[in-house]
């Protein structure tokens, strides 16, 4: 468990410390999570077609919504970080909640087996399922397309504009654009996230 708890950037000021960091928990515990994700809405929505069980998953298991689930349980008070990442806030501190969240489940399946581990994920995310719709978990990126083809009869595009950090904490910046103009700019800790980002920005942009 310790070592689901330990960021890379953790190491670089403990040189002593006997754990590796996380990472490979977070890569173990992001796959456990999305099957245990996909099981429950399979079962639970058999009337849903494939692109809105797709888009609840997104917005079950998204980084916001991983690290909102990591604030509730007050992992980042057991996150050992070194202190410039310690004192990291916004989106920087959504990504490193999130994966540690992650690396959590990735622990829990080593350790207690998958059914401990969906069992723990039913409690913390999927729980969130009515949080979700009430919110409209509908794709950005979709609805922003629906809307620019009907009012202006055009596909929107996308183009990663920046991408900057180390490999463990990329982080991009991409552009949402309606013909050959730049509608929107997003950020994110994935190209994905941030074309999403910058897809919610430009719908706020046209409403």
């Amino acid at each position: 468990m310790k070592e689901a708890l330990t960021h890379r950037s953790y190491l670089n000021e403990s040189e002593d410390w006997p754990y590796d960091h996380n990472e490979r928990l977070e890569f173990l515990g992001d796959a456990v999570l999305e099957l245990a994700t996909t099981r429950h809405l399979f079962r639970a929505f058999p009337k849903s077609e494939e692109g809105e069980l797709t888009m609840m998953r997104a917005a079950l298991v998204n980084t916001k919504m991983l690290a909102k689930i990591a604030e509730s349980i007050h992992l980042q008070g057991h996150l050992l970080l070194s202190k410039g990442e310690g004192s990291q806030a916004g989106r920087a501190m959504e990504t490193i909640l999130a994966d540690g969240f992650e690396a959590l489940i990735g622990a829990i399946y080593l350790d207690q087996g998958y059914d401990t581990a969906e069992k723990f994920i039913k409690d913390k995310v999927i729980s969130r399922i009515d949080e979700v719709q009430k919110q409209g978990y509908r794709d950005p990126k979709s609805v922003l397309q629906e809307k620019t083809q009907d009012m202006m009869k055009i596909t929107p595009t996308y183009k990663v504009l920046e991408e900057s950090g180390p490999e463990h904490q990329k982080a991009f910046k991409a552009g949402v654009y309606f013909g050959k103009e730049l509608a929107a700019t997003g950020e994110g800790p994935s190209k994905q996230e941030a074309e999403t980002e910058a897809a919610r920005k430009a719908l706020a942009s046209i409403k």
